[in-house]
Formats: C-alpha cells, sequence, structure tokens
C-alpha cells in the first residue's frame, strides 16, 4: 500500500518504535554467554602478561603453551564461571542501563538522540556495570586466574564461592572493589566508545537505525562490534593494566605495593617504563573486539526478532 514503510522507505525518527530496555538487556545477557565461552583463553593469558614482571612469559603463544604444559589444557578456562557470571550479567545490566539513559536523553519532539546523548548514555552503563558487577567478579576472577599449579589443595583459593569468603575474611567487604577507580574509568570510557561506534557503523554500512525494523545479518553485527570493539583497548591499556595490578595483590598483610590508582599508575612506569601500562594490549585486543563481534551478533538477532515480531514499522 501506498505510504507504508518498506525496506526501501526510511522511516522518520520521530516514527521509530523503541526497543524496550529489557529485550535490550536479555539480548546482552545472551550474547555475553557465547563470548565467555568462546574467549576464556584470552583472557586468561591477558591476565597472566599483565602479571609478568619477571618476562617469564615471551609472549602471546609461549605464555599459552606454557600454561598447557605446566598446568594442562584446563588452566586456560580458569575462572571462567565467575568470568561468564559476570558477563552475563554485566551485559544485562549495560544494555539495559543503557537504553534507558538513551531514553531520558532523546529530544521530547523529535524522538531523536544526540552524539552527547548517545555518549552520556554509554559513559553511565559503563560506571554502573563497573561498580555493581565488574569490579567484584574482576577481584575473584583475576585471584584465581594468577594462582600457578597443578594441585588443588596446594592453591590458596579452591574456587569462586572460597575466594569471595577468604577476600572478605581476610581484607574486608572491600577487598572485593580493590581497583574499582581504574575499573570505573575503563568501563565508562569503553562503553561510550563502543556504544556510540556501534550505531555510526551500523548507519554509515548497512544503513540500519535502531527501531527502524531492519534487521542485520550475523556476519553485519560482527563485522561493526568487532570495528566498534578496537578503539577503547588502545585508550584504555593503563587504566586496565592498573586495575588488573589492585585486583591482584594481596592485603592480608597489612601491606600493600600499590596505594591506588595513581600511584600505581607512577610506580609502574617508574619500575617497569612507559610500555608496561599498555602489557597485555595484544590479548585485549585479541578478545575484545572479537567478543564485540559474537556478543552484538547474537544480541542484534533477539532484537531483531522482537522488531520484527512486535514493531509496526517492521518491514514483512
Amino acid at each position: 500500500m501506498a505510504g507504508e514503510p518498506n525496506d526501501q522507505t526510511p522511516i522518520p525518527p520521530s516514527k521509530k518504535a523503541t526497543i524496550p530496555a529489557h529485550m535490550k538487556a536479555m539480548s546482552g545477557s545472551l550474547g555475553g554467554i557465547m563470548e565467555a565461552c568462546c574467549l576464556q583463553p584470552i583472557d586468561v593469558i591477558k591476565t597472566r602478561l599483565q602479571l609478568d614482571r619477571t618476562g617469564a612469559y615471551r609472549g602471546i603463544v609461549h605464555c599459552g603453551s606454557t600454561v598447557c604444559q605446566t598446568e594442562g589444557v584446563r588452566a586456560l578456562w580458569k575462572g571462567l564461571t565467575p568470568f561468564a557470571t559476570h558477563l552475563t550479567l554485566k551485559y544485562s545490566l549495560r544494555m539495559g542501563t543503557n537504553a534507558v539513559l538513551q531514553s531520558a536523553f532523546k529530544d521530547s519532539q523529535t524522538g531523536q538522540l544526540s552524539n552527547r546523548g548517545r555518549l552520556l548514555s554509554g559513559f553511565g552503563a559503563g560506571v554502573l556495570e563497573a561498580l555493581v558487577i565488574v569490579t567484584p567478579f574482576e577481584v575473584v576472577k583475576i585471584r584465581l586466574q594468577q594462582q600457578k599449579g597443578l594441585s588443588p589443595e596446594l592453591l590458596k583459593y579452591k574456587g569462586p564461592v572460597h575466594c569471595a569468603r577468604l577476600i572478605i575474611r581476610e581484607e574486608g567487604i572491600l577487598g572485593l572493589w580493590a581497583g574499582a577507580a581504574p575499573t570505573v574509568m575503563r568501563n565508562g570510557t569503553n562503553q561510550a566508545a563502543m556504544f556510540t561506534a556501534k550505531n555510526a557503523f551500523d548507519v554509515f554500512l548497512w544503513k540500519k537505525h535502531e527501531g527502524d525494523g531492519k534487521v542485520l545479518q550475523p556476519w553485519q553485527s560482527m563485522i561493526s562490534g568487532f570495528l566498534a570493539g578496537t578503539a577503547g583497548p588502545i585508550c584504555t591499556g593503563p587504566f586496565d593494566v592498573v586495575k588488573t595490578r589492585l585486583m591482584a595483590q594481596s592485603r592480608e598483610a597489612g601491606h600493600a605495593k600499590y596505594n591506588g590508582m595513581v600511584h600505581a599508575i607512577k610506580t609502574i612506569y617508574a619500575e617497569e617504563g612507559l610500555l608496561a601500562l599498555w602489557k597485555g594490549l595484544i590479548p585485549r585486543l585479541m578478545r575484545i573486539p572479537p567478543g564485540q563481534a559474537i556478543m552484538w551478533a547474537v544480541a542484534d538477532q533477539v532484537i531483531g526478532l522482537y522488531e520484527r515480531r512486535f514493531l509496526p514499522n517492521a518491514p514483512l
């Protein structure tokens, strides 16, 4: 019928339907499960490289092979339970919060979202996920990943629950929030850039606007997600290294090498040089962009299914 929108007729921004926050949250959680299962070994290698102060590992391949030879292949999936749980919860909170904030920042007359509003929505979602979910889960994950050895009885932490309990007993409840400041800076900046870039790539490459009913193919979502996930690790490398060092250090003896984010940056720079602040960058680039590609491939299909079924402007 004349006047009905289709694939060739763009829908005015003011008439595009809004996807509910709970659907965004669900799509993110499903994407997070898939990402965790595929990319956990890269995260273990990244953590080991960032904690290596003596040059025990000569690179990504050497680190991975050393872990396999000395601890077994399963060691590459150390910390998978907290990693998968935290990714699922993190993406759910991130996507849902971002959707709520974007709705709040949209122009009430036109329904359009400015680039500034998109950046602030992403930053806010990143800060909230860092404080509520990311920091405590990553503290447990990193403590588990830094342990070396084959005999479980010789390891200090026997599992994620035991690790969390031991940290609380020895360091207090705030021990689970070690490294919160650099985590907030890292995640806030990452999500501000990622949401803005993902939308920009969707529009530029595929002419896809949110709520227009057009559903990207999984490979298209993967390309947009991969490209959107590349800038963050480069910009936030120092925050990630400092976060890992602060989370890994134990305060049970009453003394910590690093007293906070700024002190850690200064100490690492003085003792190990400027490039040490970007340790683990390559495995981060091997993990985060592919992780975003996997997550968005799943999330966009979930959101697309909702658009096809429930949005009035979706093309048949």
